[in-house]
């Protein structure tokens, strides 16, 4: 009996994607013992090695080489073909996976489950959340079908993408600390400066800013979590560039932060991101149905309480 089946293919892509067994089993939530049978079939069935497992990270045989190419198209399609079906009526898909930026936590991210769960009662839908790179590198490794995240600096060729939200930056001073009727930011360029980690999107493009503004703060704290730089703010000597978003998810924090216009501009961009020619509309008509949950539930308020954002703070 064959055993050249989806399931083998996907844990063949997912063990060398990861690099090893143990790797590819958490991805796929199963057991490594399991994995390594599951490899095997698909050697005999092809009657070929196609991982050499005494490489670390494993490493393709030549076979393996040929293989994977043949390997990524299978899986590709599947995923087109079972999209196609569930086209016709929305309700029919059984399984959906996505990664949904922490930012949109405790809010819209419950919202649009409950929306998809309303009209897809049948679906087994799995939902992971976490910061923009972990959210595009699942995506990319197929543990997701779809992700929400900040645009990376360079899109990828292989990415669907559907623009969501547009954030311009924006300054976190103590309360009362800056005097509004002058300049907000030579007034902290003396106070200590929060840095977002350089190895993110926000961080390296706060830093680029700075750098193209010759505007060298000193290096005190690295931060990635909002509601800490929220914290450590309201304290009432720190202050930092950050993404509105940082402010409006720390409620309990804001009487004691002033969220002030950043004098130059940086901005980012969140998006939906699908691969290409694998879920037809879908991508799009979820993209859709977040749009109107952001606009209700994030961008109306903040622009009202802080009416200076109007301009930049706006769904796409």
């Amino acid at each position: 009996m064959s055993r050249l089946t989806l399931r083998n293919i996907e844990i063949f892509i997912a063990a060398i994607e990861e690099g090893s067994v143990a790797a590819a089993a958490r991805r796929l939530n199963t057991s490594p013992s399991s994995i390594s049978q599951h490899l095997s079939n698909l050697e005999e069935d092809l009657g070929t090695m196609l991982i050499d497992r005494t490489s670390r990270p494993l490493a393709l045989t030549p076979a393996g080489v040929l293989f994977r190419r043949r390997a990524a198209n299978i899986l590709n399609e599947a995923i087109r073909a079972r999209a196609e079906l569930a086209a016709a009526d929305f309700t029919a898909l059984s399984h959906l996976s996505l990664a949904v930026i922490d930012d949109f936590e405790p809010d819209v991210t419950p919202a649009l489950m409950a929306s998809l769960a309303a009209e897809m009662p049948d679906c087994h839908i799995v939902l992971r959340t976490g910061a923009s790179h972990e959210n595009l590198a699942a995506l990319e490794a197929r543990s997701v079908d779809m992700c929400i995240a900040a645009e990376p600096d360079t899109p990828e060729s292989w990415m669907e993408i559907y623009p969501l939200l547009n954030e311009p930056f924006v300054l976190l001073a103590p309360k009362g600390l800056v005097d509004q009727s002058k300049p907000a930011l030579p007034q902290l360029l003396k106070k200590p400066f929060i840095r977002f980690p350089r190895d993110q999107v926000v961080g390296r493009m706060i830093e680029a800013r700075l750098t193209a503004e010759r505007l060298n703060l000193p290096q005190i704290f690295e931060i990635d979590s909002y509601q800490s730089i929220m914290a450590m703010v309201a304290q009432g000597t720190d202050w930092a560039i950050a993404p509105p978003m940082c402010y409006l998810r720390a409620q309990r924090f804001q009487p004691q932060v002033d969220m002030l216009p950043l004098p130059f501009p940086i901005t980012r961009r969140i998006s939906l991101f699908a691969r290409k020619n694998t879920l037809e509309q879908m991508p799009k008509d979820i993209a859709t149905r977040l749009s109107a949950l952001i606009e209700e539930m994030l961008v109306r308020q903040a622009t009202r309480d802080h009416p200076w954002l109007d301009s930049g703070f706006k769904t796409l």
